[in-house]
């Protein structure tokens, strides 16, 4: 490459197969299967997350409709009031965002059940859960995490959660996207739904 030393891509992406497959390793089967539970309860879920997490939060609830769930975005203007009993899943990997934990709050507050995937078994947004997936990473000192989301952004202290993921903090991310995946997979097959299903469900206006 001009200019510059030419970086192994590859050899990056080894490295960072095998942080993932190390931190599933170390999650929690009970965990897992609690969230499998309340996945696949006739409800409507709701799921929130701000950032990057937001963004594969988005991405799971697009495959929960697709494969036949009642599945909205918290903050989108088509998503209807929450019932008591429905459903919230919070991605946070630090599980502090502040207007994520506001999410929560009135989750709890509206009778709702509070699932979050998160990165830190203590947070204010796990003490308010009714199940709390760990996606374990060794996260940053406290104090190199301001807990305003917009904060971080601005002032350049989004840090990672790991290296070699360390640049643009995508541990929890590339971990979450592959647990949200894995979790349509199973619940597919607990639904009996097959791809002729999803096929259906896609997008065909766009």
């Amino acid at each position: 490459m001009s200019g510059c030393e030419d970086p192994d891509v590859r050899n990056n992406m080894r490295m960072m197969t095998e942080e993932v497959s190390s931190l599933i390793d170390q999650m929690s089967d009970e965990k897992i299967g609690e969230f499998l539970l309340e996945v696949v309860k006739e409800r409507r879920i709701y799921i929130a997350g701000a950032g990057r997490s937001g963004l594969i939060g988005r991405a799971f609830a697009m495959r929960l409709m697709h494969i036949g769930l009642d599945s909205y975005v918290v903050g989108e203007i088509v998503t209807p009031a929450m019932r008591k009993d429905d459903l919230v899943v919070v991605f946070s990997g630090s599980g502090e965002t502040n207007s994520v934990v506001d999410i929560a709050e009135t989750a709890k507050s509206l009778g709702g059940c509070l699932c979050l995937i998160t990165s830190r078994e203590k947070s204010r947004i796990a003490d308010l859960a009714d199940c709390v997936v760990l996606l374990p990473s060794k996260p940053p000192r406290d104090a190199e995490w301001p807990n305003a989301f917009e904060v971080r952004q601005i002032t350049g202290g989004y840090k990672s959660l790991s290296l070699p993921l360390s640049p643009i903090g995508t541990l929890f991310e590339t971990s979450a996207m592959i647990f949200s995946d894995a979790v349509i997979a199973a619940v597919m097959e607990i639904k009996h739904c097959g791809i002729e299903d999803v096929i259906q469900r896609l997008s065909n206006i766009q």
